[in-house]
């Protein structure tokens, strides 16, 4: 008997520290979906429609923008120290083909998540890096947004590879802030989920699921 307790204690020990080297920042219900904030980008003509659904990985959130641009944000905080890695799954199911996203005209992304840390007083002053499922570049590029400094666009998928296909990617965040920003962030303070189509005035669909955090 006490050798069946010991180890169920060492079982409930293994799954404790295995979730807490994962953090799940969004589960993608109605109900959640009611609950995020909705911020339309300042001169979009339209907002970007969000639904939920589900298939065999769980749920997932569709993201339709057509001229549209608005984003999804969620104040969390993350442990860099514990949990520096981001993880996403994404798809593109209409990207957008020929636009030059390094420039205002064309800066707009079917699929992008924005890591925050609050650097100031206003959410002007926050930095962010912008993980990208790019249409026209390759993985790995990356240039700061040429609408503010204080965000980098990071490739971290790209139809060129796959287009209405799921990927799975990964990003060590904390490296990231060091690398593109020179700052040591030990917590993040939100994540943010935008597909954006308002200065292409072009239509893209994408879904994201399963963003999280872990350890390794």
């Amino acid at each position: 008997m006490n050798f069946f307790i010991k180890s169920f204690l060492i079982y409930l020990v293994a799954i404790n520290t295995c979730f807490a080297d994962e953090i799940r920042v969004f589960n993608f219900t109605e109900t959640e979906l009611s609950e995020l904030e909705v911020r339309k980008v300042r001169g979009a003509d339209n907002k970007t429609i969000y639904t939920v659904g589900s298939n065999d990985n769980g749920n997932f959130l569709k993201a339709t923008a057509n001229n549209g641009a608005s984003g999804l944000g969620k104040e969390i905080k993350i442990d860099l120290n514990k949990t520096p890695f981001i993880n996403i799954s994404w798809k593109i199911e209409k990207d957008l083909l020929g636009i030059k996203e390094d420039t205002k005209k064309g800066h707009d992304f079917a699929a992008r998540v924005f890591a925050v840390k609050k650097t100031g007083a206003t959410p002007l002053s926050n930095r962010a890096i912008n993980y990208v499922f790019s249409s026209n570049n390759e993985i790995g590029k990356n240039w700061p947004s040429p609408y503010t400094k204080k965000s980098v666009d990071n490739v971290l998928a790209s139809t060129k590879n796959n287009l209405n296909e799921w990927v799975t990617v990964k990003a060590n965040v904390k490296e990231d802030f060091k690398k593109f920003h020179n700052l040591d962030v030990n917590e993040l303070d939100g994540l943010a989920i935008m597909s954006d189509t308002d200065n292409s005035k072009m239509k893209a669909i994408a879904y994201y699921q399963n963003i999280y955090f872990s350890s390794k």
